[in-house]
């Protein structure tokens, strides 16, 4: 796993601001595009260093071997669990130990809720045991479950044309993937629109473009005023079978158990280190990703790959002895999964040097093969980017997208920071 993305940040923070203000020589002079790009092309060699030693030197594989040992001791890294906690102490230490500068925890307040154990049996027209996974903050049923009728539907608006067919019943949504961004709705709001309609429980079709028998969890929200009925995913198999049953007319009778509970907000941290900046110190470009994950798997995906690339940024440079003209900032954020809580309120307590902030960056979309990243900001910043990442040409890693919108940096990017996700 090569932090490819990354690289070209090792550039970035060598130059002079370019997206949180003008851009000025040291007399003064604003310079123009034109002495902005030709400025680019001079990192040349610093970016074949970069690439050099992150793609073929001794840090080769270093962010996996980081990775693949700390989710292999810690394991899964639920807000509010013990596991979390011990990740954050691994990793405050794993960076002091990496020479790193002001290492420090920022003390933060999140969520505690357990899954406990949870079941899902078709009674009629057949028994048949389902795979399920509880939503984030779902509240439990009764210790004996709830038995109730099912009511398949495709989407928010069958729903509602149905509604006075949903009371007492438990809510099936068969919702078709349309992409992440669409489909996801259903997962966070499927069960209050449920409850407003009288449904006891409500099941959500997993949100995944394919499926091998497997839920996915998530977080869910809950609304002021509506009902917190308990609310699970279930595999996209299970529920296209539902739709086909209902369709025949056949009566589909389910029995949920789940002892989800929700506990009172315990303490966490957001962890934080720094290349501190030679000539600005005080303007911040900053690289995250999320520590925490979900209580079914080791997070290796989401988010400990971008955790340990937005580490191994700071890894590469500071081996190559490099000194970035603004601070170059770590962040790894805790309860992302429950909404991005570390990511706001270290916002809140920051926003005050907001002018400070000259780009903000998130890795969570996966390490996949890198092709480009994901840019929001200005024309003129975009073009800087572009520039940027045309230093990338050896590794053909240059394409700058739209949308660089990502969970923790979001607070940041509509205030008006630059950002950068993949």
């Amino acid at each position: 796993m090569t932090p490819l993305i990354f690289l070209f940040m090792g550039v970035l923070h060598l130059l002079p601001s370019c997206c949180g203000g003008p851009v000025l020589e040291d007399g003064g002079h604003l310079k123009t595009f034109g002495e902005i790009k030709e400025e680019i092309a001079g990192y040349q060699n610093v970016a074949k260093a970069i690439i050099d030693l992150a793609v073929y030197g001794k840090a080769q594989n270093r962010s996996y071997e980081r990775l693949a040992l700390l989710v292999d001791t810690v394991g899964p890294r639920l807000s509010g669990s013990k596991n979390l906690e011990k990740a954050i102490q691994i990793m405050y230490q794993n960076l002091v130990d990496d020479g790193l500068e002001n290492v420090h925890l920022e003390p933060v307040k999140v969520p505690h809720w357990e899954r406990g154990q949870e079941s899902a049996v078709m009674l009629e027209p057949r028994n048949h045991s389902m795979s399920i996974l509880g939503l984030g903050s779902s509240v439990g049923t009764p210790p004996k479950g709830i038995t109730a009728e099912v009511l398949v539907v495709s989407s928010f608006e069958e729903l509602h044309r149905r509604a006075s067919e949903a009371r007492g019943k438990i809510v099936v949504y068969n919702q078709p993937y349309k992409g992440y961004p669409e489909s996801v709705q259903y997962r966070v709001k499927g069960a209050v629109e449920a409850a407003k309609v009288g449904a006891v429980a409500s099941l959500i079709r997993s949100v995944a473009s394919l499926s091998i028998y497997s839920p996915h969890t998530g977080i869910q929200v809950y609304q002021d005023g509506v009902p917190q009925i308990p609310t699970a995913c279930i595999t996209v198999e299970d529920a296209e079978m539902m739709a086909r049953m209902a369709s025949r007319g056949i009566k589909i009778v389910i029995q949920l158990k789940m002892e989800a509970k929700n506990y009172p907000d315990t303490d966490s941290f957001n962890t934080v280190a720094e290349i501190t900046g030679s000539k600005y110190p005080e303007q911040v470009v900053l690289v995250s990703g999320h520590l925490d994950s979900w209580d079914v798997g080791q997070g290796a995906l989401d988010d400990g790959g971008g955790a340990f690339v937005s580490w191994e940024a700071l890894s590469l440079i500071k081996d190559l002895g490099l000194r970035p003209k603004r601070t170059l900032r770590l962040v790894l954020w805790t309860a992302e999964e429950q909404g991005g809580i570390g990511a706001l309120q270290y916002y809140q307590l920051h926003k005050v040097n907001i002018s400070n902030f000259s780009l903000v960056m998130e890795s969570d979309l996966g390490t996949f093969m890198p092709t480009g990243l994901q840019f929001t900001g200005s024309d003129k910043a975009r073009a800087i980017i572009k520039e940027v990442m045309n230093l990338l040409q050896p590794i053909n890693i240059t394409q700058v997208f739209e949308g660089g919108e990502g969970t923790d940096i979001n607070y940041w990017i509509q205030a008006g920071v630059p950002g950068v996700w993949n």
